[in-house]
């Protein structure tokens, strides 16, 4: 018998199965370094235990994205060896936060199976959910997959099964920690005088800062994760696949463009859901990405805190920002993401 595990193809997955992935994960301060070095990130609340616990928290929180990094990353060996791409999120909820030394593990639940028309692919719905060491759910999303098949041709019989996922996540799931003491809140410490009322619907931000990703970076990054999926590694193969080098992980955009977004939404301190989200081109090493974001919707949650509703586009080798219609997204585009933020009322 052979001792090596291959992963999974598309057709060994059944609707409704749920994977118990392997290996929890235990962050630690080192964790936390190098995502910060990977990303350049500006976020006071993670990275100043002083204002963390001044406005009430035992020490800083994890980065919110970073959380979803290390859930995600549990998940690769048993979902993204064989894919092709990750194509898309629905419903993510940021459901507690997470600290340095806090151990997490992930869950996926089969909730979709569609063959695609070439008969080479299929698309993979899942559910998953990651715990911390307490069993308290810490996340929460949906994903689907592209994946390679076994065979080619379509499949006897085979009924596709597209779940109907949420459009968006309700306030009412937003986690909202109303014991926070937001009277400490310093401006002075963000860096940023803009608060929830300062933010109007319909508002366009450019937040000019581009970053050059170099290739050791976003492997770091992605091993950080432990994220060992092959389009990402292993040169050899992928040299003679279809695009002829490693591509970048789609996460990695998701963390940059959260990074760079603090140079305008610097008071944006917890993402709190991400609605859609859509990897759109892809990323390679030597592609330098900008990012901006438009203002969609904003609710006064209480006295003490509002939520913006935002839409933040990425964009490879190109600073001229535009927000062309999500079925219309242009070559250079290559995130499109629909999140909350909770930001504090002045």
């Amino acid at each position: 018998m052979t001792k090596n595990f291959k992963s999974r193809y598309f057709e060994d997955y059944n609707l409704d199965e749920t994977i118990n992935h392997s290996v929890p994960r235990t962050i630690t301060s080192g964790d936390v370094s190098l995502y910060l070095a990977t990303t350049g990130s500006r976020f006071s609340l993670n990275y100043s235990k002083d204002f963390a616990e001044k406005l009430g928290f035992k020490r800083q929180p994890l980065d919110d994205i970073l959380v979803f990094h290390m859930v995600f990353g549990r998940t690769v060996p048993d979902l993204s060896l064989n894919a092709i791409a990750n194509l898309g999120y629905a419903d993510v909820r940021f459901c507690k936060p997470v600290f340095e030394g806090d151990t997490v593990s992930a869950s996926s639940k089969i909730v979709g199976l569609k063959e695609n028309s070439n008969g080479k692919t299929g698309t993979v719905y899942v559910k998953s959910t990651g715990k911390n060491q307490h069993g308290e759910i810490v996340l929460s999303y949906y994903r689907w997959l592209m994946m390679r098949k076994k065979k080619s041709g379509m499949i006897d019989s085979f009924q596709n099964t597209v779940p109907d996922l949420p459009e968006k996540v309700e306030t009412k799931d937003f986690d909202v920690i109303d014991s926070l003491k937001f009277n400490n809140w310093s401006s002075e410490i963000t860096g940023s005088n803009f608060y929830f009322d300062d933010y109007n619907i319909g508002e366009e931000i450019d937040h000019l800062d581009g970053q050059t990703i170099e290739e050791a970076e976003h492997q770091l990054a992605t091993r950080l994760y432990q994220n060992n999926a092959r389009v990402h590694f292993n040169h050899h193969i992928e040299k003679d696949g279809r695009f002829g080098k490693r591509i970048i992980y789609g996460g990695y955009i998701i963390s940059l463009a959260r990074a760079i977004s603090c140079n305008g939404l610097a008071n944006a301190f917890k993402v709190v859901a991400i609605h859609s989200g859509k990897h759109s081109s892809p990323t390679f090493s030597g592609d330098t990405i900008y990012a901006w974001s438009k203002i969609l919707e904003k609710e006064k949650i209480n006295d003490k805190v509002g939520s913006l509703k935002i839409r933040t586009l990425a964009s490879k080798n190109n600073s001229n920002m535009n927000f062309p219609d999500s079925k219309e997204l242009t070559e250079n585009i290559v995130l499109d993401l629909v999140y909350s933020v909770i930001i504090p009322i002045r």
